[in-house]
């Protein structure tokens, strides 16, 4: 049997190093954080109302709007007090101020005439409303 040179034994070792690429050290940032005994500054958490959410004095609260379904013209919301076909409802928001009467209201896509407190309802609207407006019913 032949020995091998040791020339020739570096040259395989040197092929073989070449075709497996080096393992690549992971590096790892240290970050450091100041540790003071203070905690941040925060703001007294105060309540804030918005004119649009306070009933006027012929008004009682009806609901918020969950929804407002734009293609068909249609508010959703949950029911605070009863509500029934022909009653007259004040949408008031940001940028809404609408008051109608109650021509079409329906629960799980079923027409209906009247809806009890807790109901949740969809009400034909005339113009365009949006989630989180205040709903009123008007007290005549």
């Amino acid at each position: 049997m032949k020995k091998k040179s040791k020339t020739v034994k570096k040259k395989k070792a040197v092929r073989k190093a070449k075709k497996r690429p080096a393992a690549k050290k992971k590096t790892v940032k240290k970050t450091t954080t100041k540790k003071s005994g203070k905690k941040p500054a925060t703001k007294a958490a105060v309540p804030v109302i918005s004119p649009s959410h306070i009933p006027a004095a012929n008004e009682s609260v009806l609901g918020e709007v969950e929804d407002f379904f734009g293609h068909i013209g249609v508010i959703a919301l949950t029911l605070k007090v009863p509500l029934v076909l022909g009653d007259t409802i004040h949408v008031r928001g940001h940028t809404t101020d609408l008051t109608q009467k109650v021509q079409s209201m329906q629960i799980n896509r079923k027409p209906i005439q009247k809806a009890k407190k807790g109901d949740p309802v969809g009400i034909k609207v005339d113009d365009k409303c949006r989630k989180g407006d205040a709903v009123f019913r008007v007290n005549e």
